[in-house]
């Protein structure tokens, strides 16, 4: 942490693999390095799949729950985002906001391995709404691409009787997840004086996604269309705070 955090852009997660890999005392330090740094983000995993969140009460018997055992250790707050959540209880929800914990919501994760469905309309009732974002979950996820991450979070969706309109979509997958790290002052959305990193998409990029775009009504068809057709082919460019960093006509900048 004293080398990369604050260093440049960098930025240091305090990162226990997850409850039922970590011990006790494991979770107690992890919770004591975050007092002593609140400036740090903090990531693990939480309620992916049911025989998880069985194995943490066995091992956790004196806590209410899955997330009450991060919560005993001091473990939630703003800056920490808990990978998946499928599992959350009403109740776990509730605490989730209001300690302003996020939760990284992985659908090509959970599909793939059969863990459940991510409700994003209970994660986000008015009543008690909170920080969301996408994830691609690099150890079970089957593509980097926030593209077919908001393809899949699409599909969980309508799976849940919860249909997901696109602007809502690309708000998971921008700004939604800078407001679940707690960097929405820097990036996430194009705001003066923010860093601006963004890609440039082509709504023209393959001649089905070319023949599609031709029929759009209004942007928000516009992106539902690139969120269920696009693909790695559909980034034209990649600005990387403010400076491009890819031309997919050119390659790398």
């Amino acid at each position: 942490m004293e080398r990369w955090h604050g260093k440049d852009r960098n930025l240091y997660a305090i990162t226990p693999r997850f409850a039922p890999t970590s011990t006790p005392e494991q979770l107690e330090a992890a919770g004591t390095l975050w007092r002593e740094h609140p400036e740090a983000l903090v990531h693990t995993h939480i309620s992916e799949n049911t025989g998880e969140v069985s194995w943490v009460r066995s091992l956790f018997p004196d806590r209410r729950g899955y997330l009450d055992v991060y919560d005993h250790f001091g473990l939630l707050g703003r800056g920490a985002v808990l990978a998946h959540g499928v599992h959350l209880t009403g109740r776990e929800r509730a605490r989730c906001a209001e300690t302003g914990t996020a939760v990284a919501h992985c659908p090509t994760s959970n599909l793939f391995l059969g863990s459940g469905l991510f409700h994003v309309h209970d994660a986000k009732d008015a009543r008690r709404p909170m920080r969301v974002g996408l994830g691609t979950d690099i150890g079970a996820g089957t593509s980097f691409s926030l593209l077919a991450t908001v393809n899949e979070a699409y599909k969980v969706a309508e799976l849940s009787n919860y249909p997901l309109d696109s602007v809502k979509a690309f708000y998971l997958a921008t700004l939604g997840g800078a407001q679940a790290m707690g960097i929405d002052d820097k990036v996430g959305s194009l705001e003066p004086g923010h860093e601006a990193d963004f890609v440039v998409l082509d709504p023209r990029a393959t001649p089905l996604l070319a023949r599609r775009t031709s029929r759009v009504s209004d942007i928000d068809e516009l992106l539902f269309v690139l969120a269920v057709m696009g693909d790695d082919r559909t980034v034209r460019a990649t600005y990387v705070n403010g400076a491009l960093a890819h031309d997919r006509d050119r390659g790398s900048a």
